[in-house]
This record gives structure tokens, C-alpha cells and sequence, in this order.
């Protein structure tokens, strides 16, 4: 059993001036996207897109998460607190954001980028979900980091159990940012990096994307510790199984949908 290291949130201090390294992560996570960007559209996959453009698609991109990532916490998780003080929904470097309600961001983001672009959404969002995944993954490092967002109490002679100092109870707990990041992170990066290869139908990668984060979300809930304002809600699930089983059922349509379409434009 192990005891969370406690690492100083604050990756570097200049003077009175830190950098924390929650804010740290997302800034890597948005350099791994503008690289890997520019990485498959120097190689053509897909084509037509100039590597110039991804400057203005990480620009809606960062928006789209910082904005809706913020609300999403404060509607889906916290409504009756930022209901009460609103002027707090404004101090983002407390921490609080939503992966739903910055996904739900980004579409939007995406939607705006396509219309600029003159091209279709699902254009778009089947080029950028390959890049999404380490972008996850380099925020579940933050979590675990700062020692937040910790595990449910499990059995202390499992090797891989931890004590969060944060949660003030001296409990072995998973350390579920860990298994968030293998999962939602490292390998849905590499089911669709090496999925989107090849040419696609157009919906398909981002179908398998809905797909591969909605299920990997849903199966590390069950060692990730429900947020004490919520617990557990219907079914006996958390708030982030609920909000992941639309993004499921959602992929599986739309790769049935995007297949079709394939099949139809083969008998044609």
C-alpha cells in the first residue's frame, strides 16, 4: 500500500507568480493536440486540411473546454452552490470543471470551426478525436497530482492501494486518476490513432470515439469515489456513468448510421 506523494501543486514559482501544474497538464494537453494535428495533416490524413489551420482549431477548441468544462461542473455537479454565489462560478483556478460539460463545449466550438471552414461537423470531429485522448490523459495526471478526484476505499492489501491524505480518513482507496488515465487516456488514444489510419466513413471515428470514452468512463466510475454532494444516484450509479451512457448508446447509432451509409454508397 501506498501513501499519495503530495506533490506541490505548484509546479514552478516565479516570485510571487505560480504556475500550477493542473494548468500545467492543460497546456500540454493542448500542445500534444497542435502537434499531433499538424503531425497527420503533413501525411494527408485526412486531406484538405492545411497544417495553418490548426491555430484557429485550437483556439475554438481551448474555448470550448475552459467554457464549457466550467459550466458543465456548475450545472451538472454544483447547481444549488453557484446558484447561491454566482461571482465563484468566475474563479476557475479553484478548480471545478466538467469532462461532459467541456465535451458538449468543444461540439459547439467544432460546429462554429466547420461552418468557418465550410466543412461538415462530423469533418471536423472525426480529424480532432485522435487528438482528444492524451489531452485527457495528461488531465487525469493533473488530478492525481494535486491528489483530488481519488478512488473508492478498497481492500489494503491490494499493492496498487493508496491513502489520499485529502480525504482525511486514512482509507486505502484506488487511485483511479491512474486507471482514468490508462484508460480514457493512453489506450482510446491508441484504438484511435491506429483505427483512423485508414480511411473511414465520415461519423465513424467519431462514433468510436463516444464509444470507447463513454464505456472506459463508465468502467472506472466503479473505483472512483462519487462526489460527496451527489453520491450515488439512480441505478445505483454516479453522475459521470449517467452522463457517459447517452455518449454511448449515441456512438454505437451513429457507427450503425455511418456504416450504413458505406453499404449504401457500395450498392449504389
Amino acid at each position: 500500500m501506498f501513501v499519495h506523494p503530495q506533490f506541490d501543486p505548484v509546479a514552478i514559482h516565479i516570485g510571487s507568480f505560480g504556475l500550477h501544474w493542473y494548468g500545467l497538464m492543460y497546456l500540454l494537453g493542448f500542445v500534444c493536440f497542435l502537434l499531433m494535428g499538424r503531425w497527420r495533416i503533413r501525411r494527408g490524413n485526412p486531406a484538405g486540411w492545411r497544417t495553418e489551420e490548426m491555430d484557429d482549431l485550437l483556439f475554438y477548441g481551448v474555448l470550448g473546454v475552459i467554457l464549457g468544462g466550467r459550466l458543465g461542473y456548475v450545472l451538472f455537479y454544483k447547481p444549488a452552490f453557484y446558484l447561491a454565489n454566482p461571482l465563484d462560478i468566475l474563479k476557475v483556478w479553484e478548480g471545478g470543471m466538467a469532462f461532459h460539460g467541456g465535451f458538449l463545449g468543444v461540439l459547439v466550438a467544432m460546429y462554429l470551426f466547420g461552418r468557418k471552414t465550410q466543412r461538415s461537423f462530423l469533418q471536423v470531429t472525426d480529424f480532432i478525436a485522435p487528438l482528444v485522448p492524451l489531452g485527457l490523459a495528461a488531465g487525469r495526471m493533473g488530478n492525481f497530482i494535486n491528489g483530488e478526484l481519488w478512488g473508492r476505499v478498497t481492500d489494503a492489501t491490494k499493492p496498487w492501494a493508496m491513502v489520499f491524505p485529502q480525504a482525511h480518513d486514512g482509507l486505502p482507496r484506488h487511485p483511479s486518476q491512474l486507471y482514468q488515465f490508462a484508460l480514457e487516456g493512453v489506450l482510446l488514444f491508441l484504438i484511435l490513432w491506429i483505427y483512423s489510419k485508414r480511411p473511414r466513413q465520415t461519423g465513424q471515428v467519431s462514433a468510436l470515439f463516444l464509444i470507447g470514452y463513454g464505456a472506459f468512463r463508465f468502467i472506472a466510475e466503479f473505483a472512483r469515489e462519487p462526489d460527496d454532494y451527489l453520491g450515488l444516484l439512480a441505478m445505483n450509479l454516479s453522475m459521470g456513468q449517467l452522463l457517459s451512457l447517452p455518449m454511448i448508446i449515441a456512438g454505437v447509432a451513429m457507427f450503425v448510421w455511418a456504416s450504413k451509409r458505406k453499404l449504401q454508397s457500395e450498392l449504389a
